[in-house]
């Protein structure tokens, strides 16, 4: 799979845990630590790690290698390593507080709206 349909992947599976907010940054050109990088909300810790459980199984599905999991006990930001594709599945609290958003402003946002039902 390339990044793109990992982040296809992520993104789907994240909407079908009613993952709010998804957002996609485009970091290739300024990091090099991944070419995606994927930020959305839980409005609870069982939805986050609902949201975290369901990508981790479709990447498992997919034969995707994962690099790690970090924070899922806690639930307040779960961060997974898909390679080129690195996730971040907050709590709302929690997004706002570390704003990865404005912190990577730079990245160009990737239009999401084929992928995320409405």
């Amino acid at each position: 799979m390339d990044s793109k349909q990992v982040l296809e992947m992520v993104v789907k599976a994240a909407d079908g845990r009613r993952a709010e907010d998804i957002t996609a940054l485009k970091v290739d050109e300024i990091s090099p630590m991944a070419d995606y990088f994927v930020i959305m909300t839980g409005g609870s810790d069982r939805q986050v790690q609902a949201i975290a459980n369901a990508i981790i199984e479709k990447a498992h599905e997919t034969g995707l290698e994962i690099g790690s999991v970090e924070g899922k006990n806690h639930a307040k930001w779960v961060l997974i390593d898909l390679g080129d594709v690195v996730v971040h599945v907050f709590r709302e609290e929690t997004r706002q507080f570390y704003n990865l958003e404005k912190l990577w402003s730079q990245a160009p946002l990737v239009n999401l709206s084929e992928w995320v039902s409405d």
